[in-house]
């Protein structure tokens, strides 16, 4: 996904002049190309990212497209009052791109882990949150930020992801949404790659006697509330998986949505628990432990699913509405 986004923009900078690729990381091999054929579109400011969204706003107020692109833990908390200010404050149609969110650093550690990223972004006037699932919606929201500059945060994934779409993203693009399984019991609403784990639990619940959907919100900000209540008032429970804390994250941005509508459906809010990650054995191993594993989301989300207490009964609101981890 990452060097599917790097060979579009450096296949739009070649036709257009204006497009300037900014890199605190030099460790991707997509970027060489990049750097040896277009060196006056290319900016490698150093490891230092603060410095390099600054840079970026200026570029970008003389007229430049411009894209930046980090590792995700520095170019998000690290970055956030230039963010804010130099940015979202001043208007300027920056795309922001992180690479490895969530526990996508494996072993890392908390300084390289990136769980609140979303959280963050939210609260940014103005920002845009896409989240790509595979290579193909990676390509199309790429073209998109060449196309029509915005202030807008896109989340990548480190390691290659199965293909979701097949030639189909392109038509729902403008929704911010894709519900890519239908389902009759409960809807399973995710992005990126915990979305691809929403599939994989999808096919155990089949197995178990739950009909569940799958649902792709690849973009979180601005949020299609038309689009998805539309989709959710299909459904009698609402289930939100992602690789966030749970406070003010993605499952919290499809509940306020919720809530501003008057719309009430039970919801199962899924993700990590608040606190660090110190924990060795990489990412698979933290997402066991911590209850996102396949096995255990599929527990959760049956019992979730045929819980029949009524939502009006007042002694099942506390259990029946959100619930998290």
């Amino acid at each position: 996904m990452r060097d599917v986004l790097i060979e579009e923009v450096f296949r739009q900078a070649q036709r257009n002049r204006n497009i300037l690729f900014m890199s605190a990381d030099l460790g991707a091999q997509a970027l060489d190309d990049f750097r040896d054929k277009l060196p006056a579109q290319f900016v490698y400011p150093g490891i230092c990212e603060q410095n390099m969204i600054d840079v970026a706003a200026g570029l970008a107020r003389s007229g430049k497209t411009v894209f930046t692109y980090a590792m995700a833990s520095f170019i998000t908390a690290r970055c956030f009052e230039q963010l804010k200010c130099s940015l979202a404050a001043m208007q300027q149609p920056v795309t922001v791109i992180s690479v490895g969110v969530g526990l996508g650093y494996d072993d890392a550690g908390p300084t390289h882990y990136t769980t609140e990223d979303i959280a963050c972004m939210r609260t940014l006037s103005g920002m845009e949150i896409w989240t790509p699932a595979d290579e193909e919606s990676t390509l199309e929201i790429t073209r998109l930020c060449c196309e029509r500059p915005a202030l807008r945060y896109l989340r990548l994934e480190r390691p290659a992801l199965p293909a979701i779409y097949q030639g189909t993203f392109t038509e729902n693009l403008e929704a911010g949404l894709c519900e890519i399984s239908t389902g009759q019991d409960v809807c399973i609403v995710s992005s990126g790659f915990m979305l691809h784990r929403a599939l994989q639990v999808q096919q155990e619940l089949q197995k178990a006697g739950v009909d569940a959907g799958v649902l792709d919100l690849f973009r979180i900000k601005p949020l299609n509330s038309a689009a998805l209540l539309s989709t959710l008032q299909g459904y009698s429970k609402i289930v939100t998986l992602e690789e966030q804390v749970l406070a003010g994250g993605f499952g919290s941005a499809i509940c306020e949505a919720l809530v501003d509508e008057e719309v009430q459906i039970p919801v199962l809010r899924l993700g990590l628990p608040d606190r660090y990650f110190f924990e060795n054995g990489g990412r698979n191993h933290v997402l066991e432990k911590y209850g996102l594993g396949v096995a255990r989301l599929t527990e959760r989300i049956r019992e979730f699913a045929l819980n029949t207490v009524p939502f009006s009964d007042a002694d099942s609101l506390e259990r029946a509405s959100v619930i998290a981890l």
